[in-house]
């Protein structure tokens, strides 16, 4: 199992990127992602400033990018990241309809992406 860093334990640039955190997001304490990338205090300092450009307001509202990382998370198969973002997104506003609809969405992505696969379906001229 990776290796925790809880605040008490880290060093100075690392307690500075959690207090950053917790000051943004009003928690009480960093997850476990966050205490996990602290085993490389620069891969934990570009993560987060990454993560707060891509998921900042802009032309998609926070829920839609919450549900879009969902998403994503869901097909790349991260147990983590769908725990993590499911609560951020049910934070945000998603309901128990919006939940279920996005998840019969990325089921049926996965079929039809498979299905158009195995038969090597040839991209329509319209869709280039």
């Amino acid at each position: 199992m990776t290796r925790l860093i809880d605040h008490a334990d880290a060093p100075p640039e690392v307690r500075a990127v959690y207090d950053d955190i917790k000051a943004r997001r009003g928690v009480p304490d960093v997850n476990n992602f966050w205490k996990a990338l602290a085993i490389h205090p620069p891969t934990l300092a570009r993560t987060w400033e990454s993560l707060k450009e891509v998921m900042a307001p802009g032309a998609l509202d926070p829920l839609t990018k919450e549900m879009l990382y969902l998403a994503a998370s869901a097909a790349s198969g991260c147990t983590y990241c769908i725990a993590s973002h499911t609560a951020a997104a049910k934070a945000k506003g998603m309901t128990e309809a919006m939940h279920g609809e996005l998840l019969a969405v990325i089921a049926m992505a996965a079929e039809t992406n498979r299905l158009a696969e195995a038969l090597r379906v040839p991209v329509d001229p319209a869709f280039e």
